[in-house]
């Protein structure tokens, strides 16, 4: 993987939720380096809403795809919202 890379988190883990990210949401990477097999990704909001998160991710963790949609992590937002 490499910055700018679409990606999609593949695992649900108390870390990433903590900061408000799930299994499936969806993002891109903003950095060059790989630290300590992390990488900082950015978890944008649809449309005029603020960014999810941006927080290192464990290279394991995530899965390269070709198009990101944030409205995916909008609806995925909602629903742990609602538990």
């Amino acid at each position: 993987m490499k910055e700018m890379d679409v990606v999609e988190v593949i695992v649900e883990k108390p870390l990433y939720a903590k900061e408000g990210v799930h299994k499936g949401m969806q993002g891109w990477i903003c950095d060059n380096r790989l630290v300590n097999g992390t990488w900082l990704v950015n978890f944008p909001g649809y449309g005029e809403n603020d960014d999810i998160a941006e927080i290192s991710i464990d290279e394991n963790d995530l899965k390269q795809i070709q198009k990101m949609d944030a409205k995916i992590n909008e609806s995925i937002c909602r629903r742990f919202k609602n538990k």
